[in-house]
């Protein structure tokens, strides 16, 4: 039950959205489309931030998951961003420009334009597992297409999304960028907004809540969500470089990557070399587990039970689990440091088999033929992502022509992500729509078609009265357009 002060609080909150939205609306209406400059301008203050207050991030992001990393918080966050900040820089000028389209022959000498143009006020709900990166990486396409941004992060990264607002608050004015923390409540009152654009990045579940509330709006929206994304080893793949890559994508941030391969799909005369394998894998990558700065906790309390329990249903559903604890060390729930589990023998009415995992929980399956794998991956939600290991090029494209996926990476995890020159998106439960690079720009943008007329005019010819005339024009258009 919510007592009065809370009701105050998450009213006050409610106000400060439409405060801010308004201030945002306002400034967008006196400059519809700020200059290159403007923008770069934005963009430099943006990475100079992240660059002087580094330290203080991967600090701040640490003591939300319990123990994170620096070297994780740079590699997937710092590095990923400062990037796209530098590659939108480089190429503003060619994004902004208007182009020239072609004009059919019969509406000549007149010409087609397009313009490009901001949309207003775009809204960004940032989750928990990579709280700089899913902030500011879709707030860079935003900026860069020259509209007003407002940032709502998780409230399971409080400490994050605290520092996160007092660094935007000095370094931007709150018509031009703002962040605002909150509760979930908030954030149903932020999706709510009239944005002219929002972009959600989290749980299908939620993701489902978030299209019904901004489609009242008719508020176009960005889904980022996930799922079930496979990783398959082809009968020509190098196992042992297979499982190393399957290793690192999978344990990076403890599991908790959208993007991160979920099961396994191996043939199953090589099962057992799989297995072999990427228990080595893990073992050389991280030699201990709970005393280890390199392995991240997860995030909390409630996540790590729901871990639990996935396991405790697979196991009472015939499962066979395997801990995988190089360091033989004594499990300390306490420090929310989970051990990676192999889960064999996984079948679909287990829990793991259904959910989204979001932990370094890996179910191997076994598979006979490539074409029952094609076949069964097509009864599936389409995956945010689709990972195959192997070195035959017909198989390769077998997967490649007969599955679709978010993205795909082959002969490796995860990095198909960073390419600022490549979309990044979902498809059908794992979301709608893309960012990065020029396809953020253009997310958050209108492409406005623009036909000039020229002074004279052929089209005056097929105006009334129609006569002889305009049956024998028509006539010739028919055969040439």
């Amino acid at each position: 039950m919510v007592n009065i002060g809370e009701t105050v609080k998450i009213q006050d909150g409610t106000d400060t959205l439409h405060r801010i939205f308004d201030i945002q609306r306002q400034a967008y209406l006196r400059e519809i489309i700020p200059d290159q400059k403007r923008r770069t301008d934005r963009l430099e203050r943006l990475a100079h931030l992240i660059e002087r207050h580094e330290k203080d991030i991967g600090s701040a992001i640490s003591a939300d998951f319990g123990h994170r990393a620096p070297q994780e918080t740079r590699l997937t966050e710092i590095l990923p961003v400062i990037g796209a900040i530098r590659h939108a820089k480089r190429h503003l000028g060619r994004w902004m420009q208007t182009r020239r389209l072609r004009t059919a022959f019969h509406f000549r000498p007149a010409r087609n334009l397009l313009i490009r143009q901001p949309l207003g006020v775009v809204g960004i709900v940032a989750p928990w597992n990579y709280p700089l990166q899913l902030s500011l990486g879709p707030a860079i396409g935003a900026i860069a297409a020259g509209n007003r941004v407002m940032i709502k992060p998780s409230e399971l990264t409080p400490r994050f999304a605290s520092l996160l607002q007092s660094l935007i608050a000095a370094n931007f004015a709150e018509d031009e960028l703002a962040v605002v923390p909150g509760d979930a409540d908030l954030a149903k009152a932020f999706v709510a907004l009239p944005f002219d654009h929002l972009l959600f990045t989290g749980s299908t579940l939620v993701g489902r809540q978030v299209a019904q509330t901004t489609g009242k709006n008719l508020t176009p929206t960005t889904l980022e969500l996930g799922g079930k994304s496979p990783a398959i080893i082809d009968a020509s793949a190098n196992i042992a470089r297979a499982a190393r890559r399957i290793a690192q994508g999978k344990l990076l941030n403890a599991g908790q990557t959208c993007v991160a391969p979920d099961y396994v799909l191996v043939p199953r005369d090589a099962e057992d070399d799989f297995v072999t394998a990427l228990r080595a894998a893990i073992g050389r990558l991280y030699p201990k587990m709970i005393d280890n700065p390199d392995y991240s906790c997860i995030i909390n309390d409630l996540h790590f039970a729901r871990l639990e329990a996935l396991l405790d249903d697979a196991r009472a559903k015939g499962a066979t689990v395997i801990t995988v604890n190089p360091g033989r060390e004594s499990d300390d729930p306490n420090s929310r440091k989970f051990l990676p589990t192999l889960v064999l023998d996984a079948t679909g009415e287990m829990r793991l088999m259904q959910e989204e995992i979001f932990g370094p929980i890996l179910p191997i399956l076994a598979y006979d033929d490539l074409t029952d794998v094609v076949a069964g991956l097509g009864q599936c939600d389409r995956p945010l992502a689709l990972y195959w290991f192997g070195e035959d090029p017909d198989q390769r494209e077998r997967i490649l022509q007969g599955t679709i996926s978010g993205g795909v990476a082959i002969n490796d995890c995860i990095w198909h992500v960073g390419q600022e020159d490549a979309p990044f998106g979902g498809v059908g439960a794992s979301g709608s729509g893309a960012y990065h690079g020029e396809h953020g720009f253009l997310t958050f943008s209108k492409e406005k078609a623009v036909f000039l007329q020229a002074r004279h005019s052929g089209l005056r010819l097929l105006s009334p009265p129609y006569g002889l005339l305009f049956r024998i024009i028509t006539a010739i258009l028919r055969r040439i357009i």
